[in-house]
């Protein structure tokens, strides 16, 4: 048994199919598939359930693969020691991004850290909070930039900036006409929400101090913070919307107007997780200036 026969194994695990395991471990599936048949008498277990129609992972084999992943979490951590002691800024970065954050942040950050870190290769990898969180405990992604505190004492987190929440309403809405509104005036009925598993919508919910049940009456569940912002535009509803969205070009689009919220509660403050063990310390303080340098004055930067 070797750390490439734990890699083919997990490769099958993700993908439940040898031909696309073997063709993203850059090897033929007949060898792979052979390296497997190797493993599994080696252990004496099977690893896989094989039909013609696919492949499942047995029970047994769910144990062994996690703690397959875990190996080569620590394999991988080896290498990344090695490499931040010859020169941190340099190699690749896999950077977790959340939805509501990504897509404004993202045409700025990119070419600051091209620009600041020119030996760096960065990976984009935009997701949830709690699927980013996952990907960081298993190696799959090196950090990520969220807006809640992190939930495993294996992570810890670098404050980035805070941020407030502006209301976005129809133009024909009769709180339009102020200039900024007080988040106790929406009428929770009026609410649009993004899905579930967006710290997002539980964020919202929590400002507006209301009940899942009593949001709006159009059905928002798998949509995108911009789908909401179309239903604002067509008079559907009211929502929320962090600061730095207000880079995005829907803001100039027809339909909608944009308020200050009055009492500066609804805010959130963005952060960048990553393993504590990760060794690559200094490319994360790096990567955290780079970020506050770029933020538009929407938002409050922690660091300076």
């Amino acid at each position: 048994m070797n750390i490439r026969d734990l890699q083919y194994a997990v490769a099958v695990s993700e993908f439940s199919h040898f031909g696309r395991a073997a063709e993203a471990c850059h090897i033929s599936q007949p060898a792979l598939s052979g390296q497997i048949r190797k493993l599994e008498e080696h252990l004496g277990v099977p690893l896989f359930e094989r039909t013609n129609r696919a492949v499942r992972v047995t029970p047994v084999g769910e144990l062994i693969i996690a703690e397959a992943r875990d190996l080569l979490a620590r394999v991988e951590h080896i290498e990344e020691t090695a490499k931040a002691h010859l020169d941190p800024l340099t190699g690749t970065l896999c950077l977790g991004i959340i939805p509501t954050i990504g897509p404004y942040l993202t045409p700025t950050l990119l070419p600051s850290i091209f620009d600041g870190l020119p030996d760096l290769k960065l990976q984009l990898h935009e997701d949830l909070t709690n699927v980013l969180e996952q990907s960081l405990l298993e190696g799959r992604i090196d950090a990520a930039i969220v807006a809640t505190p992190p939930t495993d004492p294996r992570l810890t987190e670098i404050l980035l900036y805070d941020e407030p929440f502006w209301i976005a309403l129809p133009n024909k809405h009769p709180l339009a006409v102020e200039d900024d509104i007080d988040i106790s005036e929406i009428r929770p009925e009026e609410l649009l929400l993004l899905s579930d598993g967006h710290c997002l919508r539980d964020q919202v919910l929590s400002f507006c101090e209301i009940n899942e049940g009593k949001s709006g009456q159009v059905n928002t569940q798998q949509t995108s913070l911009s789908t909401i912002l179309a239903l604002v535009g067509a008079g559907m509803g009211v929502t929320l919307v962090p600061a730095i969205s207000l880079t995005g070009s829907w803001v100039t689009d027809f339909g909608i107007a944009m308020r200050r919220e009055k009492t500066g509660k609804p805010m959130r403050s963005v952060r960048l997780i990553f393993r504590a063990s990760y060794p690559r310390r200094t490319l994360i303080e790096k990567m955290a200036d780079i970020i506050c340098a770029i933020l538009p004055d929407t938002v409050f930067p922690v660091r300076r």
